[in-house]
């Protein structure tokens, strides 16, 4: 059944006949003339005359056009597939995916631990080369290097402001650098008698948190430089201390196996939490944000209590599992299994619905809290993922929700010597 109108066919047979007539196809000419019944006489000035060329050179011109286009179209889908759901205001679900935005080289041993600036696109990382490095996370530039520490740097953080940035060392010491003045070093803090593996400033900025492999917590005044409490309990070396957001709570967790929830102000052990076969390596307080999703995969009603921070905690260890607890109870709510290796970070998503873990198996994993499930996989690094943090700093204006539209970036450090920003 014929495509074409009758006078589609009658200008088609034309053309054809005019072409056989140019190359001197007569016999071809005549036949198609009497089995078509085309009444047709050659006329260079024509209609007809070289149509089927033209048609010819035309179709070629478009269907290279056709290919052109439909590249270029597959590769803007794969770019779209790839890329995040464009989400009103900050993309507020972005979840890292490789490659790394920047891949920030020289540390000359691994990279130890890595914190954002709270206000500035400033990332510093923390390295056993024993120095620390200031970077520009948005451009992927080295600022400064920092070296005052004479053995591995084991963590850093900033104040709240910014204002001041806190590290450790196993050389015994903790150290203060005033962030406005170039970075420049103010304060030592002596006390502990073991490698110092994590310090924290407490809420308020007036005083920070240490642990240490001397078995200790210790609480520090910053602007005395004083050590004002000693938390004793654990039996091993404490890998790791983070405050409550209020500061009324600490937790830790030491190579006892165990992870502790203490009483900031008084230092005494509100509960002590075991299930991990190994060291515990990570401790990580769930936003309020995280409390619906973590409710939802426990299935806890709420309550007025479960509105405060510190109500639920997140444990990574040697064991290659995350374990998410109730602090009020001391249970275990879920066990995640997957990673393939010890667990070495954990960082939860700024909206609360996913908990994020780095691993000696070199990936970060994603997991969503309402299910449990491990919903992404990201190859890292060549090496040990030994440290990540979430991007603090907030973007001008406000969210539609009143609160400070965040950025998405994320910061991983590895045994590779590198750190890696992601961001959208």
């Amino acid at each position: 059944m014929s495509m074409l109108s009758d006078r589609q066919k009658e200008e088609l047979h034309k053309s054809i006949l005019d072409y056989l007539h140019s190359q001197n196809f007569n016999d071809a000419f005549n036949a198609l003339r009497t089995e078509s019944s085309t009444d047709y006489t050659p006329d260079p000035k024509a209609k007809y005359a070289g149509l089927l060329e033209k048609k010819w050179t035309s179709v070629i011109r478009l269907q290279k056009k056709i290919m052109e286009l439909e590249n270029r179209n597959a590769q803007l889908q794969e770019e779209l597939s790839a890329a995040p759901a464009r989400r009103t205001g900050s993309q507020a679900d972005w979840l890292p995916r490789a490659p790394a935005r920047h891949v920030l080289t020289g540390h000359r041993s691994p990279v130890t631990r890595v914190t954002f600036h709270p206000v500035f696109s400033v990332l510093v990382s923390a390295s056993d080369d024993a120095s620390i490095k200031v970077w520009d996370w948005e451009t992927g530039e080295l600022e400064r290097t920092l070296k005052g520490h004479t053995k591995a740097v084991k963590d850093v953080d900033f104040d709240s402001k910014g204002n001041l940035l806190v590290s450790c060392s196993s050389d015994l010491t903790i150290r203060l650098w005033d962030t406005n003045n170039n970075y420049t070093h103010t304060k030592t803090l002596y006390g502990h008698d073991h490698v110092v593996s994590s310090v924290k400033f407490l809420p308020g900025d007036l005083f920070v948190v240490s642990a240490s492999r001397d078995k200790t917590i210790k609480v520090w005044d910053v602007a005395n430089a004083h050590c004002v409490k000693v938390f004793n309990g654990h039996d091993d070396w404490v890998r790791y201390v983070q405050p409550s957001d209020d500061g009324r709570l600490l937790a830790s967790c030491s190579n006892d196996h165990t992870a502790r929830i203490w009483d900031a102000q008084s230092g005494e052990t509100k509960l002590e939490l075991r299930g991990h076969d190994n060291a515990v390596e990570v401790v990580a307080f769930a936003p309020i944000a995280a409390y619906a999703s973590i409710r939802e995969l426990a299935g806890l009603a709420a309550t007025e209590k479960s509105k405060l921070p510190g109500a639920f905690l997140a444990t990574g260890a040697r064991d290659k599992v995350v374990k998410i607890w109730d602090t009020s109870t001391g249970q275990v709510l879920r066990t995640l299994a997957g990673h393939d290796n010890w667990v070495r970070a954990l960082v939860f998503h700024p909206t609360g619905k996913f908990l994020l873990s780095g691993c000696d198996d070199k990936t970060i994993r994603v997991w969503e809290l309402s299910s449990g499930r491990c919903v992404k996989t990201v190859e890292a690094h060549s090496h040990f993922v030994g440290t990540i943090a979430w991007g603090r700093a907030a973007l001008g204006g406000e969210g539609s929700d009143g609160e400070a539209k965040r950025v998405n970036v994320l910061a991983t450090g590895s045994e590779d010597q590198s750190v890696k920003v992601w961001t959208p």
